[in-house]
């Protein structure tokens, strides 16, 4: 069964080839993927591996965490799963008019008016 592995401090010009390179040295790599800002498309300093067995897993920590790889040293753990996104971060959890899930209006569509302004 594969791993997940967290792999962070990389370097900016690290690539998602080149991490897979590194870590053949401890086994099978299934992938390997460096984050990337999806705007600007530079790295964000972090990726995922994925060996194809525990044991090749507990291995690359062992061996490869503090590591260095295009001049930074690594950090290897075992990845957590993703959990549950909530609705993106806006106010209201990211529902349509929610707002600020009070009676203050705000959002768009919400279905009520706000109130009206009063000195």
């Amino acid at each position: 069964m594969a791993s997940k592995l967290y792999v962070g401090g990389l370097s900016y010009s690290t690539t998602t080839e080149g991490l897979r390179e590194f870590f053949t040295q401890c086994g099978t790599v299934e992938s390997a993927t460096v984050i990337t800002d999806k705007f600007s498309g530079q790295s964000k300093g972090f990726g995922f591996v994925e060996m194809s067995t525990t044991e090749e897993a507990q291995q690359a920590i062992a061996q490869l965490n503090g590591r260095e790889l295009d001049g930074r040293r690594l950090i290897v753990n075992t990845a957590n799963p993703q959990g549950a996104r909530s609705g993106g971060g806006r106010p209201g959890g990211g529902r349509p008019g929610g707002g600020f899930g009070d009676r203050r209006g705000g959002g768009f569509g919400g279905g009520r008016s706000p109130k009206p302004f009063r000195w």
